[in-house]
């Protein structure tokens, strides 16, 4: 009965980390969710996790156990040519009901370690999505940097040729072989950058591919507002917190019953030569050269520092999500905008310059200096649109929104 309320209980905590990918569950995203789920679920950090999980789980079961076993006394004696001996079993008694708070005590150790489950599945999520973020980024900017490139190679050719044909001198020339070096050597680290990204993405998503990290757009059309204090001791980080203080306080009181006796009633029966000889015994345990306070007492303040570390922790999630919240507004905001000012820039601006350049109406020199502009500029969005979707995954992952949903419960 116990499992199973616990496992209605776990079911309970991921209900309530939804995050926008459950809400694509009626979308053609839902596939990419799944896959997502199933990868991060697989990972061997979150498997480790998982088992430390069970085996907190498997101390706190124990630890709602009885107290005290039953002991099995015998003795025997030789009185004379009579034969003495008693069979006898004693129990000590939990007057004060240790039990229950030690019952009290394993339902927290519990949320305890679900929660740290439930932390390190967000945290490799999180993870996840910020190399998937950083491989998409990077894969564009080798093509933009593979373009200019192109550029390069072609200004290089056509140089030649002028040159050739007396049109232009050596120090175009030398300016177009500067100008390719610069985009062989922007090239280089930007393909070296990609590389290293997709071994990261082979350790974090061993069955990953180009379709199956392509990230819906809907993912970043995300509203963020202000977590209220009961979304605060949702969060796994907090609730863990707030479970381990209570843990400690449960300890405390354990300690504090410490002091008080127990008695340990016994009975047993015999025969003292040809008589039946039956015995009750009591004891109780005298605490007067230890009355146990000192442990008490350093478990009380234990409990106080558990409380105020609790608090702490809650605070610092709230003014966390706010400037989390607060730089994912601004990257959205600034990135919409050079999204207007840019859109379909790009390709007209470097028409227009080798136009301009071919008639004769740019120098060498302003034309790459126009084109290195223009590459600044749009590099500068894909740097501003990757910060734009890095700030919604820690703002996604501060507010406990990313992880699994109940139906990927084992």
């Amino acid at each position: 009965m116990a499992k199973r309320y616990l496992n209605y209980f776990i079911m309970g905590c991921f209900c309530l980390l939804v995050s926008p990918l459950a809400g694509l569950a009626d979308s053609a995203d839902l596939n990419w969710k799944n896959w997502l789920q199933k990868q991060v679920q697989q990972h061997p950090d979150v498997l480790a996790a998982g088992k430390s999980m069970d085996a907190a789980l498997a101390l706190a079961e124990g630890n709602q156990r009885p107290l005290y076993n039953p002991e099995l006394e015998t003795e025997y004696e030789r009185n004379g040519d009579d034969d003495v001996y008693s069979v006898g079993i004693s129990q000590t008694i939990d007057l004060w009901d240790k039990r229950g708070v030690r019952t009290n005590q394993a339902n927290s150790m519990r949320v305890v370690a679900q929660m740290g489950y439930n932390l390190a599945v967000q945290e490799k999520f999180a993870e996840a999505m910020r190399a998937i973020v950083e491989y998409q980024s990077s894969k564009e900017l080798v093509g933009f940097a593979e373009k200019q490139e192109a550029q390069m190679n072609t200004l290089l050719g056509l140089v030649e040729k002028r040159l050739q044909a007396g049109d232009m001198g050596q120090v175009d020339m030398e300016l177009a072989f500067l100008g390719l070096s610069q985009r062989l050597n922007a090239t280089a680290q930007a393909r070296a950058t990609l590389r290293q990204l997709e071994s990261r993405l082979g350790e974090l998503l061993p069955d990953w591919s180009e379709s199956k990290i392509q990230i819906p757009v809907s993912f970043w059309e995300i509203k963020g507002v202000n977590l209220t204090s009961q979304e605060l001791e949702r969060l796994p980080l907090v609730a863990g917190a707030r479970a381990e203080y209570e843990v400690v306080e449960h300890q405390a009181r354990l300690a504090k019953l410490a002091s008080k006796v127990e008695p340990t009633i016994g009975i047993s029966a015999g025969e003292d030569g040809e008589e039946d000889v039956v015995a009750l015994s009591l004891s109780v345990p005298l605490n007067f050269r230890n009355n146990y306070q000192a442990e008490a007492t350093a478990s009380t303040l234990e409990s106080v520092s558990a409380k105020l570390r609790y608090r702490a922790l809650k605070r610092q999630a709230h003014f966390a999500g706010k400037a989390s919240l607060n730089a994912f507004d601004e990257y959205r905001r600034y990135y919409k905008r050079w999204q207007t000012l840019i859109r379909g820039r790009g390709e007209t601006s470097d028409k227009l310059l080798a136009q301009q350049w071919d008639s004769g109406d740019l120098s060498t020199t302003e034309y790459l200096l126009a084109l290195g502009q223009i590459t600044e500029g749009m590099v500068a969005g894909i740097e501003l649109r990757t910060q734009f979707h890095l700030a919604c995954v820690d703002w996604l992952f501060i507010s406990g929104q990313l992880g699994v949903s109940a139906e990927d419960v084992k």
